[in-house]
């Protein structure tokens, strides 16, 4: 049986052998329209009348109908024009009698159920084409009779509303924001439209608005010589099926294809192909701006702007937030939201990368929520519902990579890229769906892996005595989830469990030093990290110790075996823990004395305490590049690490204040209660909260650009990995506190396998899976060996050991 990382790597190579050559063809990744297809199916040869022009067309159409009867890409509204065009081209050449029966059967049985999706609200592309499909079905084969009375009374609404848009709309008018009606040559009424108009408003390609639908209808109306040469060029471009539209924007393409690729967990795999399609995009992105201002256009600018940003490439908001600066444009945006969905929802994510001062990009995050929150409140079946739904519920940097990958992986519709003509555009590759296959594979490779590394951390926490404390938070899990779901480095175990580790002895420490030791057990213990020397130590104090002893010798030994490296960094390693042994030992005094310190000096002290630091610079010593062994040192820390301290700090503290307050600590939240006496609790949460977004502006702009920070790139990768960890944890609630709150996304990162709908052949690289629950040390109030519904998914609870997950 091949390894999976072998298998994985084996299809990456056929991958950019077969689709990213020097002389792949983007059109490979864009999805074919089955409608326009059937159009260019339809025309008759030139010499050969009895026969089409495009026999490959219609070869097309004859392998593509789905099992259930429909043309198209899914069983919604979408499909009934596709549908009818389709039978109508294979009518007209007269083969595919049966798949012509059966299409009608699928339209008799579920007309009812599709039209009733737009019996309220039927968009414009709708009201203009599937009128005009169905009465030129009807000429032909009497389709009409299929339709019930109930879905004669939609149609009759869809058809008034085509009504209404012909006669108010110009065949080609001033404002660009929709395709003009002349590109719905096809679905127009013969008398709309006459050969002088198409004539004036061909292309220079020959095309009508590089719609090869409304140009084929156009050349079989006239016999328009430019015409024919388009589609004929059309024909030679793409031989299997034809897109929505041609040609197309490429730089979008590629702009959709690295996208796609980052969203499925593939770009460590094509980080040079990548890098190779933003460059080209970028060197474009900075010139005049684009006079198309459109929904297709605001929607590129602004997925360029978020790609091109999160590489480091400087670019400005300004280049896609122009929609703010025109009322009669912002004001054509509210009106017809719908038809903006996918701008809109761009627009939203680009603004989650945000630097201090840009209050443009502000602007534009306010307006996009305020029409993505209308378009959820409907409930009207968009596309992107459910990504919109995420995207407004989960802050982007309380998300973890890993599970935002399966996501991806397991909605197929992500692939919709941006509304044409005819509904939506979408890219996928072409050679059976490789990508998603890879993807696939890449995602149970990782759990694979992470069970492992998980099996061995129980291990370690059991060996050195650190799961078995008997006080505090027993949070293995936890910390390896966390590391293992946010990071972007997939097969450096050992620097997901240094971080792990390191989390883990933070963890159990500070509940130490919060719960049960006296001031003297701590002194003597900070004392001894200072030493490092265990001499006087005992029972928790001498398990904490050797446990912290062990880290640092294993990584001071890692560290001295990488290639070129002679520095030994034991001590640095060892100051920074002293630092943070130190910290806690002050907070502790002040909380038994009831010292009140200001909030300069509560976070002096609180950004150390967190131990966010421990974990990024230890880690980032073994990444590549590693960091300088001079930056371990306790000289003044880089912005970007003070800046992940006080933000990781401010998080827990917004989160954990009812519970410190409790228990007699302090925190920044209660803190600011004594110097702002006019404060109220809310008062202070929200300062807290102002001033932990405007840390992570500045945090995130040090991390994205590239010459404002001296840490090597991976590093400052690591540093944001760290600061989505917390905010993960303290989003909205105290989740890492908690026994339940975790339990679903630790299963859907590490046990349980995807949901898909479609066999992938990663099944031939893997062993069948059990679906298992991850134990969190959690009193289940059910029985053991008992299948139970948890939070809507079937989960079987095994027995399990305190601190193990079989």
């Amino acid at each position: 049986m091949e390894l999976p990382l072998s298998c994985i790597e084996r299809r990456v190579r056929k991958i950019k052998k077969n689709i990213f050559s020097s002389n792949f063809d983007l059109y490979n990744f864009v999805f074919p329209s089955t409608y326009d297809t059937a159009w260019l199916a339809m025309i008759p040869h030139s010499k050969y009348p009895s026969q089409p022009m495009f026999n490959n067309y219609l070869d097309w159409l004859l392998n593509n109908q789905k099992p259930q009867g429909y043309w198209g890409e899914s069983d919604t509204i979408e499909c009934l024009p596709p549908t009818i065009v389709s039978m109508v081209a294979l009518i007209k050449w007269n083969t595919g009698k049966s798949m012509v029966d059966k299409g009608r059967s699928f339209i008799h049985a579920n007309a009812d159920k599709l039209l009733n999706e737009v019996k309220d609200d039927c968009p414009r592309w709708l009201a203009i084409v599937l009128p005009a499909m169905i009465e030129l079905a009807d000429e032909i084969m009497g389709l009409d009779v299929l339709f019930t009375k109930s879905s004669r009374d939609t149609m009759s609404y869809i058809a008034n509303r085509r009504k209404s848009f012909l006669n108010k709309e110009e065949v080609v008018g001033d404002f660009d924001w929709y395709p003009p009606l002349m590109s719905y040559l096809e679905a127009l009424p013969p008398s709309y439209v006459n050969e002088k108009d198409i004539c004036k408003n061909l292309s220079a390609d020959g095309s009508l608005f590089q719609s090869p639908s409304a140009t084929a209808k156009a050349f079989m109306a006239y016999g328009t010589q430019e015409c024919l040469d388009y589609l004929q060029s059309l024909a030679q471009r793409c031989p299997k099926a034809v897109p929505q539209a041609y040609p197309m924007d490429e730089d979008h393409i590629k702009l959709c294809i690295a996208n796609q690729l980052q969203k499925f967990g593939l770009g460590e795999y094509f980080v040079g192909e990548i890098e190779v399609f933003l460059a080209q995009v970028y060197r474009k992105y900075n010139k005049e701006q684009n006079s198309n201002m459109n929904a297709l256009q605001l929607q590129k600018d602004s997925l360029a702007f978020e790609l091109l940003r999160t590489h480091g490439f400087k670019v400005s908001p300004l280049r896609f937030c122009w929609f703010l600066n025109d009322d009669e444009i912002r004001a054509e945006i509210e009106k017809d939201y719908k038809q903006f969905t996918s701008a809109m929802l761009h627009v939203f994510r680009a603004s989650n990368l945000m630097f201090s001062g840009e209050y443009e990009l502000e602007e534009a995050r306010t307006f996009s929520r305020k029409l993505l929150e209308k378009i959820v409140s409907t409930r009207k079946g968009c596309l992107e519902l459910r990504q919109i739904e995420h995207e407004l519920s989960f802050p982007w940097f309380a998300r973890m990579d890993h599970l935002e990958h399966r996501m991806w992986i397991e909605e197929r519709e992500v692939n919709a890229l941006w509304k044409g003509k005819m509904s939506y555009n979408r890219v996928s590759c072409l050679y059976k769906d490789e990508l998603l296959q890879l993807a696939t594979l890449n995602f149970e490779f990782k759990q694979l892996m992470y069970k492992n590394e998980l099996k061995e951390l129980n291990r370690w926490a059991e060996k050195c005595g650190i799961s078995n404390m008997g006080f505090g938070r027993e949070k293995t899990t936890y910390c390896y989830f966390a590391v293992a779901a946010v990071t972007t480095l997939p097969h450096d175990s050992y620097i997901r469990m240094l971080v792990a580790k390191s989390a883990i002895i933070i963890t159990v420490a500070d509940d130490f030093f919060d719960e049960i030791g006296s001031l003297n057990e701590l002194e003597i213990l900070t004392d001894a990290i200072q030493r490092w020397d265990a001499i006087g130590l005992s029972s928790h104090s001498k398990v904490i110790f050797d446990a912290l002893d062990d880290l640092v010798s294993e990584a001071t030994i890692k560290y001295l075996q990488q290639e070129g490296t002679y520095d030994d960094i034991s001590g640095s390693l060892k100051d920074l823990w002293y630092e943070v042994f130190l910290s806690w030992f002050i907070e502790a005094t002040w909380s038994r004395n009831g010292h009140k310190p200001s909030i300069d000096a509560y976070l002096k002290t609180g950004m150390t305490s967190i131990g966010s630091h421990i974990m990024v610079l230890s880690s980032s010593c073994f990444l590549k590049p590693s960091l300088p062994t001079k930056k371990l040192r306790l000289t003044p820390y880089e912005n970007i690490t003070k800046l992940l301290m006080v933000i990781c700090r401010l998080l827990n503290d917004v989160e954990s204040y009812q519970k410190e307050k409790e228990e007699g600590k302090l925190n920044s939240v209660l803190v600011n209660l004594i110097d702002n006496p006019e404060f109220d609790i809310e008062d202070s949460i929200a300062f807290v909260r102002k001033m932990v977004e405007k840390k992570k502006k500045e945090f995130l702009e040090l991390v994205l650009t590239d010459g404002l920070c001296d840490l090597p790139k991976p590093s400052k990768q690591l540093h944001l990995s760290c600061l989505k960890v917390f905010q993960m944890f303290f989003n909205s609630k105290n989740r890492f506190d908690s026994n339940t709150e975790l339990v679903e996304d630790i299963n859907k990162a590490i046990y349980l396998p995807l949901n898909r709908t479609t066999k992938c052949l990663s099944s031939q690289a893997f062993p069948k899976k059990k679906h298992i629950v991850a134990n969190l040390n959690v009193n289940f109030p059910f029985k053991h060996n008992s299948r139970i519904n948890f939070t809507g998914m079937r989960f079987v609870t095994p027995k399990v050991r305190l601190g193990y997950i079989i």
